[in-house]
């Protein structure tokens, strides 16, 4: 607690002062900074070298390569569905079981296709048990695409 004194007179006046309510806003004013600094570079966007809008090379724009290809296995009540560009591959339930045998044949017909190709995103229904999301993954890591994220949403 601070203490302070007036210095004199003849009547001494004592005053405490409670700064414990001062340390917590400054607390929670130190922790507000540091999570909020995080979020500026994220939001920075990169402007490269046309800034005044000046075209950098007459060349024309290249198509994306093999590997930037969107590429979504969504887990459906009715089956697969692998998404490869605007290609829709389905691959159906077979006698209420999940077919991952046909699964895992087109998933390395694809590989062949892009050999490059690394990386896929999974979907999965909501009303579906895990133990489906589980099995997907595993077969896209038996065919070689290593890099698996899980997206919300898609399988609907």
């Amino acid at each position: 607690m601070a203490h302070v004194d007036d210095g004199g007179g003849k009547k001494s006046t004592n005053v405490d002062v409670n700064i414990v309510p001062f340390i917590d806003l400054m607390s929670v004013l130190i922790i507000f900074l540091l999570i909020s600094a995080v979020w500026t570079q994220v939001s920075m966007i990169q402007i490269g070298s046309s800034v005044y809008g000046q075209k950098t090379s007459d060349e024309k724009p290249k198509p994306p390569p093999k590997a930037d290809i969107p590429f979504r296995l969504d887990v459906r009540e009715n089956g697969y569905r692998i998404l490869l560009g605007k290609d829709f591959i389905p691959v159906p339930r077979v006698n209420q079981d999940f077919d991952n045998d046909t699964l895992l044949t087109e998933l390395k017909k694809i590989k062949e296709l892009y050999p490059e190709k690394v990386d896929a995103i999974v979907t999965m229904a909501d009303e579906l048990a895990y133990k489906h999301l589980i099995d997907a993954m595993d077969m896209l890591l038996l065919a070689e695409f290593p890099e698996v994220s899980i997206a919300t949403g898609g399988a609907k």
